[in-house]
């Protein structure tokens, strides 16, 4: 049986309270940075990226020129190019119109969960994508509308804890990715992690912290193929 929108949907919820937790955040800290609540609305519309909204209001605060703005936000998002590339083999067959919509809205938890759904040999297809990536983008957009709304109450939401739901999502993520893959698998899983690891530590010693995630990214994909070609 093909999986459905409303599949893709459910398989969102899981994700949703890192979405609410950071979405919110975001929202606060934007109307910390003295944009009005429209101004973060069309933020989260328009950027839809968690990282790259703390960046651009952070940057927003200190008077930073817009091509060093535009230059550091095309950075963090770069990883994006990864996650497409590695996704877009599972929906290949597909028209050239859905795998845009799947592009233009997969986020790191949409990957994630995809990924998941792939590594199962789940049939996941452009309506369970768009199911996922749509719950995704509408819950991000309503959490930083609220975010907007309430920040003149919330002047620091570290202190709920909303910091660490970002953290917390992808913990979960990557346990129930872990328990569902075979021995063989989880092994070069986690020697690829551990690529990923040392690049980063060695990497930050002469670059900076947005460019040694992406090139230790690449590393760590890297040494996945080769280690999957060995086994």
């Amino acid at each position: 049986m093909s999986l459905t929108f409303k599949d893709g949907a459910r398989a969102c919820v899981p994700t949703l309270l890192g979405y609410i937790g950071i979405g919110i955040a975001a929202g606060v800290v934007g109307k910390a940075s003295n944009l009005s609540v429209l101004e973060v609305t069309l933020m989260s519309v328009i950027i839809y990226a968690g990282a790259s909204q703390f960046i651009i209001t952070g940057l927003m605060m200190v008077a930073t020129p817009i091509t060093a703005v535009i230059f550091t936000v095309f950075l963090v998002n770069s990883r994006h190019f990864l996650m497409s590339m590695a996704t877009a083999p599972a929906f290949r067959r597909f028209s050239l119109l859905n795998n845009i919509g799947i592009g233009s809205l997969l986020t790191d938890e949409s990957f994630a969960v995809a990924m998941n759904a792939i590594a199962n040999k789940e049939p996941i297809n452009p309506p369970w994508m768009h199911g996922l990536n749509v719950t995704a983008y509408v819950a991000w957009i309503l959490s930083c509308l609220v975010g907007a709304l309430i920040g003149e109450w919330l002047p620091n939401p570290a202190q709920f804890g909303l910091d660490y739901a970002l953290v917390a999502m992808f913990i979960g993520l990557l346990y129930l990715q872990l328990i569902g893959d075979k021995t063989k698998s989880i092994r070069n899983r986690i020697i690829a992690m551990l690529t990923v690891t040392v690049m980063l530590i060695f990497l930050l010693r002469f670059v900076s912290s947005e460019m040694a995630i992406l090139f230790s990214t690449f590393a760590g994909c890297f040494m996945g193929i080769i280690v999957e070609r060995k086994a």
